[in-house]
Parts: structure tokens; sequence; C-alpha cells
């Protein structure tokens, strides 16, 4: 029963209003003969009618059927096959690929809109292609040429998928204590040897090879994660010309059994002496894989929303059919209004509305910076957008995953009690967008890796920067809605004080980075979303933008404002309270 609708007229909005994507494309000759605004707009439609219909209407079937091993082979359902065809024969895995090898070069901020179409239409399936596309980014960046010309085609092509193969049983986030080995060979190539657990992909039939990157560590390499190297091995092996050869030692000795996203196969991936071939520097693989990580983690981050989204979107027709009690004021002549109309069912979904909106317009802003970084010739220009994007990605893949999660368990309770009964879709949301918060680095190593890497060790100097950008522009735009502007700038306020007091705090007390870190990273969420809310408002005040959506939006950002944003003065006082209380309790007290 589940539903999902592309939400295009949005998605327009902030890339042609909000954030005026086609001045950047217009000025930047790399994307000037390639992209423009109607060539966005159809990409944009297309990708809505594949994710509407030739993958959302299979999702709940498909997660009854879930992946089956057997014998060292996995089977995803049948419906898999169909929809992967469709996926990869129209492109879409190479949407942002490198045009010299097949890609379509396209930008982020239009493969980000694709993506989040594809998690709302189905999160496990979208795994396949999303994770094929990041190790593609990998390879691109850090690999050899020969490497690139033999793999890239076919795995933008989608004839091959790709996989991340990081964890261990005994090494998850800490990847310095990883034992897989890889041993150089007199071709140049490397034998690699060790398992890997929590594979996502690592085994299926929906195309005829794998390529796995594996790190693994040199016999002399240095301890800890500086000894780290990263190789590209497939499944079955490939020769010069790209034709398979015979099978590697790669196997799949198992899957695991989760809480959701059934139809992604996580595996146990086991390499038994494998090929294996060097991207990048020996003993520098991490930061290679860390092309492809910070990528999967704004993908996660849209993992989320897109499943908030379609759990908006079928709370919200719930809402409007389902009759129960009466309103206060009565909305039909009938025995019962619809649900819609009682004060709690509101709250449900205009909470979910807006703060899926925000989400979506601060993905945007993300994929804007990451977009500069990429195609500018400013280098100054370039860095700037870099250390945006740098501190603003444990944000988005965090801060868009707890708040997705709230909002499908919102979009269940407005269900009642068929929101907890498998044939309406809404469990398997929740369900699926539970794993967002943990993989990929949890949000907890996401907050830390905020506070820590991106605030501390630059002395607050980026997160000012984009402060300051707050500040400046609730300035500027005081005559759009003062009220609104001048709310905005006192939230921007706050976070500054607050960044003082925690680094000034961190001087005296070791713990007090880790102690405000997942508090902070709301802070900054809620922050963060009231500026792309103010600049939807400012965006639709401009002549040309259809009126509904305008109101939509303008009504929206109030509500947000008076309803979310004032969830910063908890935070500030929660942070503000400090790391000593939770050492006041001994290991065995707690």
């Amino acid at each position: 029963m589940s539903q999902y609708n592309a939400p295009l007229n949005d998605m327009n909005f902030l890339l042609f209003n909000t954030f005026k994507v086609q001045e950047f494309w217009q000025n930047t000759p790399e994307l000037a003969e390639s992209i423009d605004i109607e060539t966005a707009g159809a990409i944009l439609a297309e990708s809505a009618k594949v994710t509407e219909e030739a993958i959302a209407p299979f999702s709940r079937a498909a997660d009854e059927v879930g992946v089956i091993f057997s014998e060292g082979a996995v089977t995803t359902p049948d419906t898999y096959k169909e929809s992967y065809n469709v996926v990869a024969e129209g492109g879409w895995i190479g949407l942002a690929g490198n045009p010299d090898f097949g890609g379509m070069g396209m930008p982020k901020t239009i493969t980000a809109m694709h993506e989040e179409m594809m998690c709302s239409a189905d999160l496990a399936f979208a795994l396949y292609p999303g994770l094929t596309a990041g190790a593609c980014l990998a390879i691109n960046a850090h690999a050899s040429e020969e490497l690139k010309e033999l793999y890239l085609p076919n795995m933008y092509s989608g004839q091959w998928t790709g996989s991340m193969c990081l964890t261990e049983a005994h090494a998850g986030t800490d990847l310095g204590l990883i034992k897989t080995k890889a041993i150089p060979q007199d071709d140049g190539s490397y034998e690699i040897t060790g398992s890997k657990i929590f594979i996502s992909g690592g085994e299926h039939d929906l195309t005829e090879n794998i390529i796995h990157l594996v790190l693994a560590k040199l016999p002399d390499a240095p301890a800890g994660s500086r000894g780290i190297s990263l190789f590209l091995v497939p499944k079955i092996n490939v020769d010069a010309q790209g034709n398979l050869g015979e099978s590697n030692a790669v196997s799949c000795g198992s899957i695991e059994h989760k809480m959701g996203i059934h139809t992604s196969a996580t595996c146990v991936i086991n390499f038994d002496g494998a090929k294996g071939y060097l991207v990048g520097e020996v003993n520098k693989g991490l930061a290679a894989m860390f092309t492809m990580m910070n990528y999967e983690r704004l993908l996660v981050g849209l993992q989320g929303l897109g499943a908030a989204e379609r759990s908006y979107q079928n709370a919200k027709l719930y809402a409007l059919d389902r009759g129960q009690g009466k309103g206060v004021e009565r909305m039909s002549d009938k025995e019962c209004d619809p649900i819609i109309v009682h004060p709690d069912v509101r709250r449900m979904l205009l909470n979910m509305r807006a703060m899926n909106e925000a989400a979506r317009a601060f993905g945007t802003y993300v994929s804007v910076q990451l977009d500069i970084s990429k195609f500018t010739k400013d280098e100054d220009e370039a860095n700037v957008a870099n250390a945006k994007a740098q501190l603003l990605t444990p944000i988005a893949k965090a801060f868009v995953t707890d708040t997705s999660l709230e909002a499908c368990i919102a979009g269940q309770q407005v269900l009642g009690g068929h929101g907890y009964v498998r044939e309406w879709g809404q469990e398997q949301l929740v369900r699926d967008c539970r794993i967002t918060q943990i993989y990929e680095g949890t949000n907890g190593v996401q907050a830390l890796d905020l506070m820590g890497r991106k605030v501390a060790m630059d002395g607050g100097k980026t997160l000012n920067l984009l402060i300051d950008e707050i500040l400046a522009f609730s300035l500027e735009n005081q005559s759009v809605n003062g009220e609104m502007m001048k709310q905005l700038n006192d939230s921007a306020i706050l976070l500054k004080e607050v960044t003082t007091s925690v680094l000034d705090e961190a001087s005296r007390d070791k713990n007090a980075l880790g102690a405000a870190s997942v508090d902070f990273l709301h802070l900054c969420g809620y922050v963060f979303y009231g500026y792309m809310w103010a600049k939807m408002v400012v965006a639709s005040k401009e002549e040309g933008v259809e009126q509904t959506l305008a109101t939509s939006k303008q009504k929206t950002a109030t509500y947000y404002f008076a309803r979310l944003l004032p969830k910063i003065h908890s935070l500030k006082q929660q942070i503000e309270s400090g790391a000593e209380l939770l050492f006041e309790f001994t290991a065995d007290e707690i």
C-alpha cells in the first residue's frame, strides 16, 4: 500500500531558485556544455519515472523475500534483477562518472537528487548502484590509468558492481587493527589474504562481476592506520583486454540476518590469496578509501531522507483518508472526521515536512560546495568550499539520519496499528532507516569527527566562516522577514558562543569534546536547517515562483522557527553541563 511520488517541484525550487546552480554551471566551462536547466529537469523527471515505476512498487514484496544464501552464492529477489537492468541501461550508475571512461559527468547537485529518489523508492536496492558509484569515485581519483581504463567503463555501465571492504571481526571503527595481508607478487599484483565482515553487496546475482576495494597491510607496513594500503580485487579476474577469466580466490562465507534492508546482501567476504592491484600509494590507502567513504556518508544522509520522505507521504495520505473521532471544528458531516483534524497528527506531519525539506536543502547546499571544490578554477574558492563540505559531511550523515528515523517513527505513529502491520510499509521504513545511524561510521563517531577533527583542530575557523555567512545573510535579508532573520541571527550567535565555550573547556578537560559532541552536532544541525529555511523563504519571494509552493515554504519556515529551532536552547544547556557528570560514575555503576 506504500506509495512514492518524487518531490520534483521542491527539488527544482531548491536547484534553480534557492541555490541558482544554473549560474555556476553557465560560468564553468566543464559544465556549461553538458548541463543546463532544461537538461537537469529532464534528468530529474526521468529519474522520478524510473524510481516511481521500476523500483518503488516492488520494495515491500522484495523485503518479504530478502536475499537467499546457499553454497557461497547470494540470490536477490526476481524483481531486483529487472529493476537493476532498468537502472543500468539508463546509465544512472555513471551519472556523475568521468566522461573519459563512459560516465556522464553530472554535478553532485543533480546526482544527490537522483540518489534521494532511489533511496525513497527502496533503500536496500539503492545500495547496489550507490556503492558502485562510490567505488568508481575512489578508483577514478586514485587508481592508475590502466586500472581506470580496465574497470571504470563496465562499472559505470552497471555491467559490474563495486563494494568497499573495510571492517573485520575485531576491527570496526579502529581500522588500524586490520589483519588482512597483501603480499607483493613478481607481476606487480598483490596476493590478498584475510576476512572482511558487513560487506554490503559483497556477493549477489545482479551482475557478472563484483569489484572489491579492500584495505590491507603489506608485511613491512608501519603499525596502525599509517600502514594501510588500498587494493582493487575483482571477484572474477579480468585480462588486459577486459575479458573475464577464471574466478579469483574470493568467496562469500555467509550473510547477516538483519533488522532491516533485508534485500541488501551484507556479507562475510573471504580473500584466500586473491589477486589484487594497488590503488594509490603504498601505506596511504585509508586516505584513498576516504574518497569513497565521504561520498557514502553523504549518501547515507540521503538514505535517511529518502525513507523519511516516503514515510511523510504515506502518513499524509493516510491522515487525509482515515476517519477517527471528531475535530473541534468539524471537517465533514460524516460520523467522524479524517485524523488530519487532530492537533497531534498535524504536529507529527508538520515536524516531518519541516525537517525533510530542510534536510533536502541542506544536502543540496553541501552538494553545491562539493561541485565548487571540484569544478572551479579558483584555488582559494575551491579550498574554502572543500573545507565547508568536509565540516558539514558528518552533520549531513548523522543529524539527517537521527532526525529521519524520528520522521519514520512519526509516520508509523500516524498510521497507528496499521503502522505496525507489515503490509502498509511504514514498519519497513523504520527498520531500513535504523541502519543509517550505524554504518559508514556510527553517528557518535560522526559527532566526534565534527567536534574533534573538524572544529577543534582548526580552532573553529571553518565553522566560524559558516556562522559568519549566516550572520551576513540574516542582516542582508532583514527586509524579507525581520523577525525570522533576527531569530536566525541569534541562533548563529548562540552557536558561535557555544563553540568558543566548548573549545575553552577542552583546554582544561580532556573529556570535554567527547561529552559535548553529539549535542553539539545536533545544535549545528538545527542552526543550519534554520539557515536553509531562511534561504528558501527569500527564494520564495522572487518573481516566477509558483504561488502555492511559495506560500507553503513561508508557512513551513514559520513553523520550523517557532516549533523546532528553539531546541537549540536545551542543547546549549546540555552541552554546558560538561563532562564531569558523565565520569562521576564508575564503569560498574553505569
